[in-house]
């Protein structure tokens, strides 16, 4: 880890075959490690196998590792029927204190809504996890024609401005709520 202030884990929320996270998910990674807040640990759910059910596996144990070290997370998710990918439940899920008094980001992608139904979706369950949900979201209407073929938005300027507005904010909430975990730890 370098001397960057905070650790953000960017987590590609989706594991079926053929999916699209990896690219806004890259490009998001790359967006947040320029930012001079952030160090950058880029979680990819289709690299890990976590069962439904709690379990105390290799890939587990390093998810919480990977989660428990981080300030800030970014969750880079598409939107299936009007909602988030099992995956993503089943990851989220796993764990408890790990997301707890962290600040939650969203990158999302999908047709007309972009993702969003997705995020309000995920709002809920971070809020019962007792983690920070920033305001600001980046999401990728019509997604399939928004990047080229390298990854990169078309509208890269004002792609981003908006993933900087939310490393912004997830700047400031991840400081003041580590400071805040140091100084008295959370308790749920």
């Amino acid at each position: 880890m370098s001397t960057k202030s905070l650790r953000l884990a960017v987590i590609i929320g989706s594991t079926r075959s053929g999916r699209f996270g990896p690219v806004p998910a890259s490009w998001f990674a790359t967006q947040a490690s320029e930012h001079d807040a952030m160090d950058v640990d880029l979680v990819d759910l289709a690299e890990l196998t976590l069962h439904n059910s709690l379990d105390d596996s290799a890939d587990a144990s390093s998810l919480a590792r990977r989660l428990g070290s981080a300030d800030a997370f970014v969750v880079v998710t598409p939107e299936y029927n009007h909602s988030f990918p099992a995956s993503l439940k089943t990851a989220i899920d796993h764990y408890a204190k790990e997301w707890q008094a962290k600040p939650v980001g969203f990158v999302s992608y999908g047709g007309m809504s972009g993702g969003l139904r997705a995020v309000e979706h995920l709002r809920q369950i971070f809020a019962e996890l007792h983690a920070m949900t920033v305001r600001d979201t980046v999401s990728f209407h019509n997604f399939w024609e928004r990047f080229t073929d390298d990854g990169v938005p078309h509208d890269a300027g004002s792609a981003n401005s908006a993933a900087r507005g939310m490393l912004d904010q997830l700047a400031w909430w991840g400081s003041a709520l580590r400071s805040a975990r140091t100084t008295s730890p959370y308790a749920a």
